[in-house]
């Protein structure tokens, strides 16, 4: 059976990675460089997938094209899927993604924005090229002794702990489903957030996007925090009311901000736009001041995340279209909000529906 692929918003590492692993499936892939949306589902006649990306938008409206198209599977290369419509897709389309890339990759990448913000190397390596030696301005602190709150310990949040535990920080955890054997074997402490937020001298975020925790970094919760606090985010961009973040920035409430996510990255994140102003006033704003760092949703971005990526999506791919278990399948019936399947719900199927 031929099956065939509509692969959107294609970057060319995308199109290099899936290339070479698709040697061992076979798949009929049409690489596109479109984001999915309502206007671009009309590109997905005929096709049996559609491959989709964090920045591609799968609402009601295009789950309805895609299920008259005859698709059949959407396959998510992300972890994350709350830019689509669970609901809308139940009984129509059934969708998968890729749990866990590389842990590694992520909280190296937070525990990185910790290090540049606190030590302030991007700021010291524009001066020496520059032929300014000067140290002034670029004072940071002792990582050892200080407070971390790591919000979210699942496998990116446990392994961001384990190495600020080398770093010989005291870690506070949050998790909707505290890890007590890890947290024995770690030294770490579970902990309510209204602690993380008055106790932390970093407070990095590891959680999924929820419907509970939408903008948990607000102006209250901001007004509990230390002055000096570091707020590091590789996980939603919604986690943080970016506006304010940005009155707390101004008035002076918090130390410094590290984000890998923003919460209207789709337009920008991922593309060039050197040539271009910046419409979004609210991102022009964060990029002005001196104690933020923002990168465009890099932290996975290492050979060992996109080799995981490729081959858990083309195996997904596999998987459904030879009718067998689809463990990374996610639906709005059998997966609880953290993302975990409920397998009892399924009650021996081998898809969610």
């Amino acid at each position: 059976m031929s099956v065939k692929v509509a692969f959107f918003d294609t970057k060319p590492y995308d199109r290099r990675y899936f290339e070479t692993h698709n040697r061992d499936f076979s798949f009929d892939i049409t690489f596109l460089q479109d984001h999915l949306n309502p206007t671009t589902a009309a590109l997905t006649r005929d096709f049996d997938v559609v491959c989709a990306f964090v920045g591609d938008e799968m609402n009601r409206e295009v789950i309805d094209v895609l299920h008259d198209h005859g698709v059949k599977l959407i396959a998510l290369r992300s972890a994350g899927f709350n830019n689509v419509d669970l609901e809308a897709a139940y009984g129509k389309i059934h969708v998968v993604r890729v749990p866990a890339y590389s842990p590694q990759a992520v909280a190296e990448h937070a525990v990185t924005l910790m290090m540049t913000l606190n030590r302030k190397t991007h700021r010291a390596y524009y001066r020496v090229r520059d032929s300014n030696f000067s140290i002034n301005g670029l004072i940071g602190f002792d990582m050892h002794g200080k407070t971390a709150g790591i919000v979210g310990t699942g496998k990116i949040g446990k392994a961001a702990i384990q190495i600020l535990r080398g770093f010989g920080m005291r870690i506070l955890a949050y998790d909707v489903y505290p890890d007590k054997d890890f947290a024995k074997e770690c030294g770490c402490t579970y902990v309510d957030m209204e602690t993380i937020y008055k106790e932390s001298d970093i407070i990095s975020l590891h959680c999924p996007l929820t419907p509970e925790n939408v903008h948990m970094i607000n102006r209250d919760t901001l007004s509990l925090m230390k002055n000096s606090v570091m707020i590091i985010n590789t996980g939603r961009g919604k986690l943080i009311k970016t506006k304010d973040l940005i009155w707390a920035l101004k008035a002076g409430l918090i130390g410094s901000a590290g984000l890998d996510v923003y919460e209207e990255e789709s337009e920008y994140f991922f593309e060039d736009r050197s040539e271009e102003a910046i419409n979004d006033d609210i991102l022009a704003r964060l990029l002005t001041f001196p104690n933020v760092m923002i990168t465009s949703h890099q932290g996975f971005f290492t050979h060992e995340a996109l080799t995981n990526i490729t081959q858990t999506t083309l195996e997904n791919i596999r998987l459904y279209f030879q009718n067998d278990e689809l463990p990374n399948e996610v639906c709005h019936q059998c997966c609880g909000e953290d993302g975990k399947v409920h397998k009892e719900a399924r009650k021996g199927q081998k898809k969610c529906f």
